[in-house]
């Protein structure tokens, strides 16, 4: 079964309806955790009701998994995994840098992905046949770059705060080694990875709605992405998303010792 581009660019469309015109607006934000801060906003709520609606409409007998409203016959072979505002602390803030992650996965191997991020005009997407962008400057086929040593390497993580004890250390480790370092960004930072901008993402912690639909756009692009034991990225975890096998391999190496 092939997921048409222009599903997804409905999709996009439906959630950037709630999404825009809400985004540096003052609104509400809830937060979802109490022992710190978890943010939510009726635009989260709002994008994943309509992403539903439209996967219910097109694929009825596929399941949905979504940040905001849970589960929905994961069970089936078919499943779609929502993040409807990815970097909501970015989102709430005024950062362009937030997006809308809608992937599909497969008896639970992800086979298609998009990341829209509307305020900037821009569409990351994977559909089996490579992975593929649309924004300004036009449309392009996406590749990652060549790099396979870690002193030539760009490295992007949410914030080094996000690591504990031993996994500090180790992330310290690797971040000396590379040539340039910067935080923040969310999902962002893996469309820079699979368009060629940098080299290696590091995230711990993940949920499968942060990192399913970033997948097919990294792999289709020619990068590799796993979790901290090499196994699958599907279900989440601490996960490692880099441009080559060769750079995968030299940064596993520091995060494993």
């Amino acid at each position: 079964m092939s997921i048409t581009v222009e599903f997804m660019r409905r999709i996009a469309e439906a959630a950037a309806t709630e999404t825009l015109p809400r985004f540096r607006r003052q609104s509400e934000v809830s937060n979802k955790l109490s022992g710190g801060f978890d943010p939510v906003t009726e635009a989260d709520r709002g994008a994943e009701r309509a992403i539903r609606a439209l996967i219910n409409a097109e694929f009825p007998d596929h399941g949905i998994l979504g940040e905001e409203y849970g589960a929905e016959n994961v069970a089936n072979s078919h499943v779609w995994v929502v993040d409807p505002i990815d970097g909501t602390r970015a989102y709430i803030s005024g950062l362009p840098v937030w997006g809308t992650l809608v992937g599909l996965t497969v008896d639970g191997d992800a086979v298609a992905g998009m990341m829209s991020q509307p305020f900037t005009g821009e569409l990351y997407y994977a559909d089996g046949a490579g992975a593929h962008y649309e924004g300004p400057g036009g449309a392009r086929r996406l590749s990652t770059r060549a790099t396979t040593a870690l002193a030539d390497a760009t490295l992007f993580t949410t914030t080094p705060a996000l690591y504990e004890g031993d996994k500090r250390l180790r992330f310290d480790r690797l971040e000396q080694q590379v040539r340039l370092s910067r935080y923040g960004v969310d999902c962002y930072a893996f469309a820079m990875l699979a368009s060629g901008n940098i080299d290696l993402v590091i995230e711990p912690g993940l949920q499968p709605y942060d990192i399913v639909a970033l997948i097919p756009i990294i792999e289709q692009a020619g990068g590799i992405i796993t979790n901290f034991d090499g196994g699958p990225a599907e279900n989440g975890g601490d996960i490692i998303a880099a441009a080559t096998r060769e750079l995968h391999a030299a940064a596993m190496q520091v995060l494993g010792g």
